[in-house]
C-alpha cells in the first residue's frame, strides 16, 4: 500500500466522525425548528438561511474563485434553485407538524426518488437489486405510517413533497455539474431562497421575542456547523462510507422526540424505520459502485442538495 493510500485510509475514521457529528447537529437543528411553534414556515426559513446558508454560500463562492458567473444552463439552474426552496419550506413544515421519526422516514425517500427519476432524466438503467431496495424502502415507509384517511396529515404530504423536490434537485445537479460553474450552482439557490422567503416575509412576519430570535440564530448556527462538518466528512472519506451516516438521524429523532416533544415510538415505527434505512444504505452503496457520484446526491438534506456535487479527497487525487 502506497503512502498516499495509507494517508487516505487513516483519514476515513475522521471523515466518518465529522459526518456523524454533522448529522447529529442537523437533527438538533430540526428539533429547534420543530420547537418554534406559531411562526410561518417562510419566516423560519428566511432567518435560518440568513444566519447559515447565506454566509456559507458566499464563503464557498469566494473559496472557489470563479472566473465567470455566466450560467451555462440558466433554465435548469432556475428550476433547481426554486426546487431547493420548495424542499426547504416543505421540509421545515413537515418537522413543525409531524413526529420527528415520521418526518425523517419520509424525507429519507429521497434516494428512492433519485433512483427512479434517473431512469427518465439521465437514461440510467436500474438493476434488479436496486429495484428490490426501492420496494423495501417503500414498504418501510408504509409500516411506519400505516396510512389511512384518518392518520394522514398535511405534514406527511409536505415531507413527501420535500423529498421529491430534493430528488429532482439532485438529478439536475448531476446533469449539469460537468458544464456548470460551481459558483452559479451555489448562487442561484441562495438568491432564490432570499427572494422567495424574503418576499413572503412581508405578509407573514410575526414579531419575535428575544428568545425566539435567539432560537432563529441558533438554527442558522447549527445549519452552518452541520454543513461544514458533513462536507468535511465527504472530503475525508468516500461517499459510500459517509452517505449512510445520515441515517443516524433516526436515532436522534427518537431521542429528541421522546425527551422534548413527548413522542412515543412503537415497535412498528422502529421496524419500518430500519427497513427504510437499510434500503437507503443499499442504494447509496449501489450508486457509488455504479456511477461514483459523491456527496450530496445521497443525502436527504435540501441544505446539502442546494450545493453542487463535491468529490471525496480520494476522487480529487484520482482526477
Amino acid at each position: 500500500m502506497s503512502k498516499q493510500d495509507q494517508d487516505h485510509s487513516a483519514s476515513i475514521p475522521f471523515g466518518l466522525a465529522f459526518a456523524l457529528f454533522g448529522f447529529a447537529i442537523y437533527s438538533t437543528h430540526d428539533a429547534v425548528v420543530k420547537s418554534l411553534q406559531g411562526y410561518h414556515v417562510f419566516q423560519i426559513v428566511f432567518f435560518a438561511m440568513l444566519f447559515s446558508y447565506v454566509p456559507f454560500s458566499i464563503a464557498r463562492i469566494v473559496e472557489n474563485k470563479p472566473q465567470s458567473m455566466s450560467p451555462a444552463n440558466p433554465l435548469l439552474l432556475v428550476t433547481r434553485a426554486f426546487l431547493h426552496v420548495g424542499a426547504l419550506c416543505f421540509g421545515f413544515y413537515a418537522f413543525s407538524t409531524l413526529p420527528m421519526v415520521e418526518a425523517y422516514v419520509l424525507l429519507f425517500c429521497t434516494p428512492l426518488i433519485i433512483s427512479v427519476l434517473a431512469i427518465w432524466f439521465l437514461g440510467e438503467q436500474i438493476a434488479l437489486a436496486r429495484w428490490f431496495a426501492i420496494t423495501m424502502g417503500l414498504v418501510g415507509v408504509i409500516i411506519v405510517l400505516r396510512p389511512s384517511v384518518e392518520s394522514l396529515e398535511l405534514g406527511h404530504f409536505a415531507a413527501l413533497a420535500a423529498a421529491f423536490c430534493s430528488g429532482v434537485t439532485a438529478v439536475i445537479s448531476r446533469k449539469i455539474s460537468a458544464s456548470e460553474n460551481m459558483a452559479t450552482m451555489i448562487l442561484f439557490p441562495l438568491l432564490a431562497t432570499i427572494i422567495v422567503s424574503g418576499s413572503a416575509l412581508y405578509f407573514v412576519y410575526k414579531p419575535m421575542p428575544l428568545i425566539d430570535l435567539g432560537l432563529m440564530f441558533l438554527i442558522g448556527a447549527l445549519g452552518l456547523l452541520g454543513q461544514y462538518s458533513v462536507l468535511r466528512g465527504f472530503k475525508m472519506a468516500p461517499a459510500a462510507y459517509v452517505g449512510p451516516m445520515q441515517y443516524s438521524q433516526i436515532i436522534w429523532a427518537i431521542l429528541f422526540g421522546y425527551v422534548f416533544f413527548d413522542e412515543s415510538i412503537d415497535k412498528w415505527v422502529v421496524i419500518g424505520s430500519l427497513i427504510t434505512v437499510l434500503s437507503g444504505v443499499a442504494i447509496v452503496w449501489r450508486e457509488h459502485a455504479v456511477s461514483k457520484v459523491q456527496a450530496n446526491l445521497n443525502t436527504r438534506n435540501a441544505r446539502m442538495v442546494g450545493a453542487p456535487m463535491m468529490k471525496s479527497a480520494k476522487s480529487e487525487e484520482e482526477d
